[in-house]
């Protein structure tokens, strides 16, 4: 029997079909899967342009299409139709498999106006035409899990996100779906309306426009957040949705971005090998960024600080670019991260990012942030900083890789970090924690703000002055020993889906 999870992103190696955490949780969790003997299918979009690439042009950054050969990847499954809008649209399904897992990429091949289904992730013409891809998306999902797996085949499917709330509605015949929500932020809850709805799929809806979370919840046996403190927002957020939420906290598929000789040292209780086993991952993370650093890398003994995430204002990209200004000689900083190309602040901080790379000698920005770049950069820095905007970050797995590499976390106190960082043991903690949303552009968000600041620049400094000190191999290795304890994703998989069996 299959464990089928439908997404609108996933991230495989050499795959551009993600823009961050979420496609990389699903690839962890593909991964996971086939390491278990799991039957798992992954059921997502083909997008023949990616998500987005940069190129800088004298400081300014140009957004573009990713490119790459899907064609030389994934293995073509043949065609189907559907039909969108009254009219058939051509599928042509592409897969990609490992083990017992198989990921299944749908491509819109045609009527023309249908082909923007597949140009780019989270990138459209407007709502419209973001409505009708996850539409196709249903459809595309309900025709291959009928016809070509066969639903006698099927335990249960999990809704990763509301765009993905019209799978149901496409498979009216199958009961067992489960919802995940990944997000407290509105952008994870959009609405579609009930026309749309009733014409593509002859669903009626007292509510105009509908809230696909709610739609999702409506047809789930159980709904999933990604957190503890994700699941006490969501329940202020949705409470008519407390009688079936719970939450599993993510987790990573440590072996993809750890070596083995770390983790067995961490397992042995072995600094010394420890010890040389990050010196070698620190040494790939300056390769990565040599030729951006005008210093001499060899001999300089400060530490490596990175910020490594999507650059989005509630991420406060803003804290490493402030404490690069004050205190510029205090470390090497690599930053590292892309906005939305819509995302006008986003690619303010992009801007501030460039200028801090040119103007100081020890900063490095890698703009082209994709997977293989994360994992030199999460598991080879010296501390990582992670510091969303306190209740809007739902989990989080960046710190949970820099952790299982040894690397201690200086994070907000947000996300999934409250269940793995103890404050001095493994990591360190600043800043509020608070339990309900607030408006991050709003006044009394500017002086939450600047409060966390104060705090995050004092907990840094005194980071910076225990890098080497046996203090500090002390906290790298208790990191590693709670990601190993807490976060593989074999945990996340058995509490998802050990109910069923199917693991």
């Amino acid at each position: 029997m299959y464990a089928v999870s439908v997404t609108p992103e996933v991230a495989l190696e050499d795959v551009r079909t993600y823009s961050g955490g979420l496609g990389v949780l699903e690839g962890d969790k593909f991964l996971g899967a086939a390491k278990k003997g799991m039957r798992y299918l992954v059921l997502t979009l083909l997008y023949r342009g990616g998500y987005v690439d940069y190129a800088i042009n004298k400081g300014e950054p140009e957004p573009r299409p990713q490119e790459w050969r899907y064609q030389d990847i994934l293995s073509n499954e043949g065609e189907f139709v559907v039909m969108v809008r009254g009219e058939e649209v051509r599928v042509r399904a592409w897969s990609l498999a490992k083990g017992s897992a198989k990921a299944v990429f749908f491509e819109a091949v045609a009527p023309t106006w249908a082909t923007k289904f597949s140009e780019r992730l989270y990138i459209e013409g407007g709502a419209g035409e973001r409505n009708l891809k996850y539409v196709f998306l249903a459809k595309a999902a309900a025709h291959y899990l009928r016809e070509v797996v066969g639903l006698e085949n099927v335990r249960v499917i999990d809704l990763q996100e509301a765009y993905t709330a019209m799978v149901p509605l496409a498979l009216r015949e199958f009961k067992e779906f489960r919802f995940i929500t990944h997000t407290p932020g509105p952008w994870g809850h959009p609405t579609v309306p009930a026309s749309l709805l009733r014409e593509e799929f002859g669903y009626e809806s007292d509510e105009d426009p509908v809230n696909l979370t709610i739609l999702a919840a409506r047809h789930s046996k159980k709904v999933f957040t990604v957190s503890r403190k994700h699941y006490e927002i969501t329940t202020k957020l949705f409470p008519q949705l407390s009688g079936n939420l719970t939450y599993v906290t993510n987790g990573v598929f440590i072996e993809r971005y750890v070596p083995e000789d770390l983790l067995n040292a961490v397992r042995r209780g072995d600094p010394a090998t420890f010890r040389e086993a990050r010196g070698r991952l620190r040494k790939r993370l300056l390769a990565v960024v040599r030729e951006q650093l005008r210093i001499d890398l060899e001999n300089d003994e400060r530490p490596v600080i990175v910020w490594a995430r999507r650059l989005a204002p509630y991420k406060r990209p803003d804290f490493p670019a402030r404490f690069i200004r004050e205190y510029p000689d205090n470390a090497i900083y690599v930053l590292a991260g892309k906005p939305h190309p819509h995302d006008r602040r986003g690619i303010e901080f992009m801007r501030e990012f460039i200028r801090l790379a040119n103007e100081f000698e020890n900063v490095a920005y890698i703009h082209r942030y994709d997977l293989e770049t994360a994992k030199a950069l999460l598991t080879g820095g010296d501390i990582l900083l992670f510091t969303p905007f306190s209740g809007w970050e739902a989990c989080g797995t960046s710190y949970m890789k820099s952790m299982a590499a040894g690397v201690p976390v200086l994070a907000s106190r947000d996300g999934g970090v409250l269940e793995l960082i103890e404050d001095g043991v493994n990591g360190w903690l600043f800043g509020q924690d608070l339990r309900y949303l607030i408006p991050y552009d709003s006044v009394e968000a500017s002086e939450i703000n600047e409060r966390d600041y104060d705090e995050f620049s004092r907990r840094l400094e005194a980071a910076i002055r225990l890098y080497g000190s046996e203090e500090y191999v002390r906290i790298s290795m208790n990191a590693s020993r709670t990601a190993l304890k807490k976060a593989d994703i074999s945990l996340v998989l058995k509490k998802y889906y050990g109910e069923y069996g199917l693991i």
